[in-house]
């Protein structure tokens, strides 16, 4: 619980105390939520964080969990609280359409795992949100006419960044406390940092992957896009398990949030490698800069070390995530070319250039990354970096007709955020402050494989650090 002045999200206990307290029920909350969703279709620009949605479904899930706060038989902590889903997952009775105009072409019939938890979770299914196509890029442009290019709540001339673009756009907007997203090269983290709110990218395996499109099997992880540390927490709890319709996750540890709540960050070391770290934009830097400070005022200690090979594993992660996204979309690739966005597909015909060589090397290099992490986290307890060098792009005229392709952006945003998604550790991106545009900036925090209780820990008191949180500039209170 953090009481703070001037504007806040609301998360999930805002929306436990309104059905607690009777002042609503979860109907007219969706009855709130269809309104705004109507209101955001017809805005100037178009919000598009969410690209489908039913009335009916979502009164019927609300409906259930009015009975059930009345009969007090409540499910869960998510009971009643709306959430969406990237639409590279499959949630009944919407398109599985990854972002194209090409796939979903039937309405689903069976949820992905993560959906069907959190229908079981008595949670609100709101819809399916936006996406960069089949996760291509960074930020989150999509420009064809089933999708249309999601807008950054604090200011609508920006991206939100990408892949998992309308779930952060979607819980920086109000719509929902809760969004689901993927993370193959910080889809879930880029996002979150650019549109100001707190995103886990879980270590590989832990949150069950089945359902959604397996685009790059070896990188992609699932996580949860919220407002608050608090809620990631809570999400995270219900859906880091193992699957056994997902073999990746079937060894995993149990999960818990050991020592999440401590009062302080005393005994835990705090690994920065100052050269790597440094390599962002001045304003970014000043903030993570102090809230490094701020950390180690709460009692841990900051240890320089050394991130070896960086350069090494910044191209073979490319070379996995590309390859296989290539073998995967192979078919496609060939027989649907002409209906990919502009940057889809050169993305793809870059990727077809890789060989075989090139794919057992980059493993090797994995490998290689992993054994230095092993031995880092034996110092250790984390990692800090900035979570992206620069703010959200502007978004210009022509994205808005024929995409954006933009190698050199895409491979920086990417800078902090490929390791984690190379090696399979977990990583936690927390809103610091915002650039004098008024654009947010994030830190990040990446733990050793399964420790996603010392990031939660270490992000509720990095939280503490942003002394205001800005109202985004587009921005719907469902409980007013």
């Amino acid at each position: 619980d953090s009481a703070r002045n001037g504007f806040s999200f609301k998360g999930i206990k805002d929306y436990l105390e309104c059905y607690q307290s009777g002042k609503l029920t979860p109907s007219q909350v969706a009855k709130n939520i269809i309104a705004m969703l109507e209101d955001c279709d017809k805005s100037t620009p178009p919000l598009r964080a969410i690209v489908q949605w039913d009335q009916e479904q979502i009164m019927l899930m609300a409906e259930a969990s009015t009975i059930r706060y009345r009969n007090k038989c409540t499910l869960s902590c998510l009971d009643g609280i709306p959430v969406c889903l990237k639409e590279e997952f499959k949630v009944v009775p919407y398109h599985h359409r990854v972002g194209t105009v090409y796939l979903g072409t039937q309405p689903e019939t069976e949820d992905a795992t993560v959906a069907k938890k959190l229908r079981e979770a008595g949670a609100i299914i709101i819809g399916v949100s936006n996406m960069h196509e089949l996760g291509t890029g960074t930020t989150g442009c999509n420009p064809n006419r089933y999708h249309k290019i999601p807008r950054n709540p604090y200011n609508p001339n920006h991206f939100t960044g990408g892949s998992s673009s309308g779930s952060a756009a979607a819980v920086a907007a109000g719509l929902c406390p809760v969004a689901i997203g993927t993370d193959g090269g910080g889809s879930v983290r880029i996002p979150a940092s650019f549109c100001g709110v707190v995103g886990l990218k879980g270590t590989f395996g832990r949150i069950s992957c089945h359902g959604s499109l397996p685009l790059s099997y070896s990188t992609v992880s699932v996580g949860p896009i919220c407002t608050s540390v608090a809620d990631a927490a809570i999400v995270y709890s219900i859906l880091a398990e193992p699957d056994l319709l997902y073999p990746y996750g079937l060894k995993q540890p149990k999960a818990t949030l050991f020592d999440m709540c401590a009062p302080d960050l005393k005994g835990l070391k705090l690994g920065v490698d100052w050269t790597f770290f440094k390599a962002c934009d001045a304003e970014v830097l000043s903030a993570c800069e102090k809230a490094v400070k701020h950390l180690q005022s709460l009692g841990a200690s900051v240890v320089e070390v050394s991130l070896p090979e960086m350069e090494e594993a910044r191209v073979a992660h490319v070379i996995c995530i590309l390859s296989e996204m290539r073998d995967f979309l192979q078919p496609d690739f060939n027989k649907h070319f002409h209906e990919m966005n502009l940057e889809t597909r050169a993305s793809l015909a870059l990727a077809s250039q890789f060989t075989a060589l090139d794919y057992i090397k980059a493993n090797r290099q994995r490998t290689r990354s992993m054994r230095f992490l092993q031995e880092i986290f034996s110092t250790v307890n984390c990692i800090l970096t900035p979570a992206v060098p620069c703010t959200a792009p502007r978004i210009y005229e022509s994205d808005l007709l024929t995409g954006s392709s933009d190698m050199s952006f895409t491979v920086r945003s990417m800078r902090f955020m490929q390791l984690g998604n190379f090696t399979g550790i977990p990583g936690l991106v927390v809103p610091i402050g915002y650039s004098t545009a008024g654009l947010p900036i994030s830190l990040q925090v990446m733990a050793k494989w399964w420790d996603e209780a010392v990031l939660l820990r270490i992000g509720l008191k990095l939280e503490q650090f942003r002394d205001q949180t800005k109202k985004p500039s587009i921005y719907y209170d469902i409980l007013a």
